[in-house]
């Protein structure tokens, strides 16, 4: 600097100070979460090393040529955050700020003289010198930085390198800090909206787990996201029947519970009682096929069976779905696979045609529909949790349904080390008493 005072003069010679001063910069704007208050800290430590009478701050961003706005100025008695109050600002058009900032250049003018009624005029009357420090974002000046002094050739040439280095990192910085609060703005956005996707998806699902005569029910529900495309119900029939329905929607989150949303309405909209499984699979399947599915690539596994408490029998029907386990009391607690009746997941080909079986199952047996967010769990070496952990489970277990649920998803815990689950998890166990 040149003609500085004496306490320039002094900050200049003493590189000591001046590094203690950059410290305690850095340290105070690091500190900042909000951009205005960053500005506002770095401007009043910057002036202590580059001293300025007057400060301008030009932007282009959004704005066609030749239009610019001013963002800051010392002469305002009032202090505007450009962020916040951008609608406020005039834009100006060309001029001698037009010209610096659409020039895209640094520049020092030592000897300034601006034309009356330009629009510089008011932000530097009394000034003789400037130094304007372009800030680049993708390539180009979208903001500027103007210092001025009341001495002519007031600003080191030396100097005025390190100056708009400077400048542009912490320009940077605050536009990176921008565009953080921009995004914690869109992520509470649409974290509220996901909040609101699962609360409607939710209130889908049963609201009490019904009584079925014979059977011990309890289940369990968790979606990997704040929606998932788990889906499971109950639809009570003549004659003392209940159909067991358990869907998994391919892929996660969102998209996935709009097709899980989809086939609840589709499943609810069945004409007459939903009997037996194949004709309820089959409605359910051309209509999704047809309407919802045929473009988005999304499909459907389900399981639906139909369970007859005075015979103590399951009729069920498979759309490509996790076949559930059989649990035999009679057998030692054997463990066998429902895998009859399978067919592929609805939603690809609206002209298949399902078909059922029927088992017939005695007290003490149990029954374990689940989705396969269970056995796909993985653990930290990427392996799964597999069928065979699961039936090791069910076999050492005596207890009834809600017990057989936490013993499951215990092991679960274990083995994926409590690591968030990766996809949707449903368990749905009956118990035939």
């Amino acid at each position: 600097m040149k003609n500085h005072e004496s306490h320039g003069d002094s900050l200049q010679n003493d590189w000591e100070r001046r590094l203690d001063l950059i410290v305690d910069m850095m340290r105070d704007v690091s500190r900042e979460r909000d951009p205005q208050q960053m500005v506002r800290t770095y401007g009043k430590r910057i002036r202590q090393l580059v001293p300025a009478d007057a400060i301008v701050g030009l932007s282009r961003r959004d704005l066609g040529f030749p239009h610019y706005k001013v963002t800051r100025a010392s002469i305002w008695e009032r202090e505007v955050n450009p962020w916040v109050e951008r609608d406020r600002l005039p834009v100006y058009r060309e001029g001698f700020f037009g010209e610096l900032i659409y020039g895209d250049l640094p520049r020092i003018i030592d000897d300034l003289k601006i034309e009356p009624g330009d629009p510089a005029a008011e932000f530097l009357a009394g000034q003789q010198s400037i130094a304007a420090i372009p800030l680049y974002d993708q390539g180009v000046a979208l903001n500027m930085v103007i210092l001025a002094r009341q001495q002519r050739g007031a600003f080191d040439r030396d100097e005025f390198p390190e100056m708009v280095w400077v400048s542009n990192l912490f320009g940077r910085a605050t536009h990176n800090l921008v565009l953080s609060e921009e995004l914690q703005r869109a992520y509470d956005i649409v974290d509220h909206e996901l909040k609101v996707v699962a609360d409607i998806q939710r209130s889908l699902l049963p609201t009490a787990i019904p009584h079925i005569p014979t059977l011990d029910l309890a289940v369990s529900y968790q979606t990997s996201r704040w929606a998932g495309g788990d889906y499971y119900d109950f639809f009570q029939l003549p004659d003392g029947r209940w159909g067991l329905l358990i869907a998994d929607v391919s892929g996660h989150g969102t998209p996935a519970a709009v097709i899980m949303a989809i086939t609840h309405g589709i499943a609810h909209a069945h004409p007459g009682p939903p009997s037996p499984p194949s004709r309820m699979l089959n409605f359910v399947n051309h209509h999704l096929a047809t309407r919802y599915t045929a473009e988005s690539g999304a499909f459907v596994t389900a399981f639906y069976g139909v369970y007859d408490p005075a015979t103590r029998s399951l009729t069920y029907s498979s759309a490509g779905h996790n076949p559930p386990r059989l649990k035999r009391c009679h057998r030692g607690g054997a463990v066998i696979s429902l895998d009859g009746a399978q067919k592929m997941p609805m939603g690809i080909d609206h002209g298949q045609s399902f078909h059922e079986e029927t088992i017939q199952l005695l007290p003490g047996d149990q029954v374990v529909f689940y989705t396969d967010g269970i056995t796909e769990a993985e653990n930290p070496e990427g392996k799964l949790f597999g069928v065979d952990r699961l039936d090791e489970v069910l076999t050492c277990n005596r207890g009834g349904a809600e017990e057989i649920v936490q013993a499951v998803l215990a092991a679960v815990e274990r083995f994926t080390a409590g690591a968030p689950p990766g996809d949707d998890r449903t368990l749905l166990v009956a118990g035939v008493h």
